[in-house]
């Protein structure tokens, strides 16, 4: 591996990936990351399921605005940081975790991307099937072998998928960002055209913006908007948590902040208003309500609109498992080992280890799905909370980008032997309380606000045990920021 390492700079914390990078980013590139994380079938399905919790349209729409502006304010303190150093998300974490305790939160973020990588990639493959067996009905022979769970028509389309999301991924962030620039744009353009079909065929009065067979009213109608709220802040919480894998590009914050508003609360409100016009017509038409848009798609009687619309939302999937759970785990792997781990070589152990998880028998058996990922999940909030915390309160938002790679003890983040153990413990108690929320029967009614319970206890934990421990004190003088 080639590094051009700073005099100073640790192999055991830099490489050329890791360390910072020249910001050329503009607005448009952070909208264009968020439309390919938004414009996906786990997005569509999403956005729809909105409008299916039995509220009217006003208070749906109401929830969606709420929970994505908390998004959007998350997302900007989220990228600051990175952005100011130009460094990734796991070295940011060397802040408050310390040079080497850092690799706790990047390897949590690195496992819950893998399983959802793999996962994403199973369902966009499942949804090519259909539309290959609609030309090729011959080839649905294939799909009674079954090896490890899944069929042989399953492995091609899962396999395709795979190969295609590594090559594009292997050509470097430079390519990726050209690829999700035209992605996300691409989705819109088919949206539409399928829209203004599907209003044409069932007529503008058969399109209903409330899904549910009945609607809620009162106190169960807020608390199904408050549940709403929570719905799209956890929905987003994963790849806003590494948001500085990106922002760390960007000239500037005023690029970030504007990104953010055109990609968040205006592209999502515009996304879903869409995506619920389309579900809202299937029912009229086919006489069924269709929730994911590839299979809409495959209904469809021309076959070049059927190949255009497939393929435009499988490049939709493709580009969000990129941007949210393959560069994520690439910068996270490559932060355990960077002289021995590039960034591509942490990509594809990610790629490798979805494919060895079987990510359709963890899709395919719930409760599996749900203790593996609710368990890492748990951790989420309180990474927010301990990271925010740090960042703006404890080191009053500065940084010392020279510190971040060194592994000396008179380096500022070296702590106690490269950790700091009170953000290690306040991670630990904190997302036990998440496990609480999330296993322990009496808590369910709570448990979609496992996020924000986390983050808020996880960020005063931190900051109290930071404040009263003397020995944190004197181990943490005060950041030099970097010009």
């Amino acid at each position: 591996m080639t590094d051009q390492r700073p005099a100073g700079y640790s192999p055991r914390l830099h490489n050329d990936d890791l360390g910072p990078v020249p910001q050329k980013w503009t607005w448009y590139n952070i909208l264009a990351f968020w439309m390919s994380d938004v414009h996906s079938v786990g997005g569509y399905v999403f956005a729809a399921s909105l409008f299916a919790l039995g509220l009217a349209s006003w208070q749906v729409l109401i929830a969606l605005l709420v929970g994505i502006c908390i998004i959007q304010v998350i997302a900007n303190l989220v990228a600051k940081p990175s952005q100011q150093a130009a460094v990734p998300y796991p070295v940011i974490c060397r802040l408050a975790f310390g040079v080497f305790g850092a690799n706790i939160p990047a390897i949590i973020r690195g496992l819950i991307a893998v399983a959802w990588y793999g996962i994403q990639t199973y369902l966009a493959s499942s949804a090519l099937v259909i539309v290959v067996l609609r030309f090729f009905p011959d080839l649905a022979a294939y799909q009674s072998v079954t090896f490890l769970g899944l069929s042989w028509l399953g492995w091609f389309g899962f396999l395709a998928l795979w190969v295609v999301q590594a090559a594009v991924f292997w050509t470097g962030m430079e390519s990726i960002r050209r690829f999700i620039d035209w992605a996300g744009p691409a989705v819109y353009a088919v949206m539409f055209a399928l829209a203004g079909w599907i209003v044409w065929r069932a007529g503008w009065d058969n399109i209903s913006f409330t899904l549910a067979e009945k609607e809620l009213s009162g106190w169960a109608a807020f608390g199904q908007v408050v549940m709403a709220i929570a719905l799209v802040v956890s929905y987003f919480s994963g790849p806003t948590l590494n948001f500085g894998d990106f922002s760390r590009y960007c000239r500037s914050m005023a690029d970030v902040r504007r990104g953010n508003f055109w990609g968040l609360p205006v592209n999502f409100l515009a996304f879903s208003l869409v995506t619920v016009v389309i579900v809202s017509g299937t029912l009229p038409i086919f006489g069924e309500m269709i929730h994911d848009p590839i299979a809409t798609v495959a209904r469809i009687d021309n076959t070049t609109a059927v190949l255009l619309g497939a393929f435009t939302f499988v490049t939709a999937t493709v580009g969000i498992n990129i941007v949210a759970n393959f560069v994520s785990p690439a910068f996270d792997f490559a932060n355990v080992a960077p002289s021995r781990i590039s960034w591509r070589a942490g990509g594809m152990i990610a790629a490798v280890a979805s494919i060895f998880i079987t990510p359709w028998n963890l899709f395919n058996n719930p409760e599996v799905i749900h203790y593996t990922l609710d368990v890492l999940a748990a951790c989420i909030g309180p990474l927010f909370g301990i990271l925010l915390v740090d960042y703006y309160l404890i080191k009053k938002q500065q940084i010392d980008v020279d510190a971040l790679f060194n592994d000396t003890p008179s380096g500022r983040y070296w702590y106690t032997n490269g950790i700091n153990w009170i953000a290690v413990k306040a991670l630990l108690l904190t997302a036990l309380v998440g496990l609480c929320f999330t296993f322990i029967e009496w808590f369910k009614p709570i448990a979609n606000f496992a996020w924000f319970t986390g983050c808020i206890l996880g960020g005063a934990l931190f900051y109290a045990m930071t404040r009263w421990s003397p020995a944190q004190a004197a181990n943490m003088p005060t950041p030099v920021a970097q010009s």
